[in-house]
């Protein structure tokens, strides 16, 4: 049975950072694309940051412009799981965030399959 964990979610301060880590059970990370989503009340589902399925040629990665520069996404293989690390962080960064998994495009939000429940990230102004 599959089951993605979302975890490092938290209150910072506007210009803070922290790591999320999106931990997986029953399917092997590295042999998926996983995307970091966010929702804030009110809004859409957003993909905020992806990374593609590991290669011979390696990974790839996406980026939704507001978060350039600032998120970085990387896999830890060894420990099956995914970070975001998010630095520089802003007001408008808090929402739910939660991480999926995917055999198709990993840009393509309704290619994902399996979601995590989600772990806040609230920024203070």
């Amino acid at each position: 049975q599959v089951h993605l964990a979302e975890s490092g979610g938290g209150l910072v301060q506007t210009g803070g950072s922290l790591r999320l880590s999106c931990d997986a059970t029953g399917r092997t990370l590295n042999t998926y694309g996983v995307g970091w989503f966010r929702r804030a009340p009110g809004k859409e589902r957003e993909l905020v940051a992806a990374i593609s399925v590991v290669t011979a040629s390696g990974t790839r990665t996406y980026y939704t412009d507001s978060v350039k520069g600032r998120f970085t996404i990387s896999r830890d293989n060894a420990k099956n799981t995914v970070y975001l690390q998010m630095n520089s962080l802003k007001p408008e960064d808090t929402a739910n965030y939660y991480c999926a998994t995917t055999r198709g495009t990993f840009t393509r939000t309704y290619d994902y399959d399996y979601w995590g429940q989600g772990t806040q990230v609230t920024v203070s102004s």
